[in-house]
């Protein structure tokens, strides 16, 4: 039976071989149809794998947060004709992005679903932070208005404590330095802050102290650059 392949791709400027196994870039160079979140993005990444990829000959369908679901069903009758991968702006497919949307539907009709290895900045932030890695919740995006923003940081810290738990939150790149100082002026001295820029590449910065120490730090690092966010409270 045809399989639905999650694949990942790279989350910067970062050399293939580096961060996608050998077997998940032959999955790509035999695969012919793919759901993807953006078809410009995907096409540039499949001719870095193998620049004799005939693109042309490849069957795409965009996934993002302006498909309508109800087109679902049409991109999975496609399994009749071949296996499908399934590429994500976020890294892994399924994690934070509408992959997750399809690969529901898959199991509904008793596709098998494949996931394949490649690097996932949550995770990887969780990997580098030292703290709670048998407990933690990735709290996705987080309230944009700096009232309410305050509010779920505070939330998310007291959870933290009173469950040993680590939380992971992400923001556009654009207002890195915004909630960065809603968390300076949220937390706790002495409660911990890690912070993951450009994961996987070249540029990487994983660095994690308390919010006493960040006071003393200059954001401007960070802005503009995709980053993770982790708080942990003992």
């Amino acid at each position: 039976m045809n399989k639905i392949y999650l694949i990942p791709m790279t989350l910067g400027d970062t050399e293939i071989d580096k961060v996608i196994p050998r077997y998940v870039q032959n999955i790509c160079k035999e695969t012919k149809i793919f759901i993807v979140e953006n078809i410009r993005t995907t096409r540039r990444y499949l001719k870095q794998i193998d620049k004799n990829i005939d693109i042309d000959t490849l069957t795409f369908f965009e996934l993002n947060k302006h498909t309508n679901l109800n087109d679902i069903n049409s991109y999975l009758n496609k399994i009749k004709e071949g296996n499908i991968g399934i590429i994500s702006e976020a890294g892994c497919p399924g994690i934070a992005d509408p992959g997750a949307d399809i690969v529901s539907i898959a199991h509904e009709k008793g596709i098998p679903v494949i996931p394949l290895v490649g690097p996932s900045s949550i995770l990887m932030v969780v990997m580098a932070s030292g703290f709670n890695g048998q407990s933690f919740a990735f709290n996705g995006y987080i309230p944009i208005k700096s009232n309410e923003r305050i509010k779920r940081i505070k939330e998310l810290e007291s959870i933290s404590k009173h469950h040993n738990q680590t939380q992971v939150f992400i923001e556009a790149p654009y207002r890195n330095i915004s909630i960065f100082n809603d968390i300076i002026k949220s937390c706790t001295k002495n409660t911990l802050l890690c912070i993951g820029c450009n994961i996987s590449t070249e540029s990487e910065y994983i660095k994690t102290k308390t919010i006493g120490e960040w006071k003393k730090v200059d954001p401007n690092f960070m802005n503009k650059i995709p980053t993770i966010f982790a708080i942990y409270s003992r």
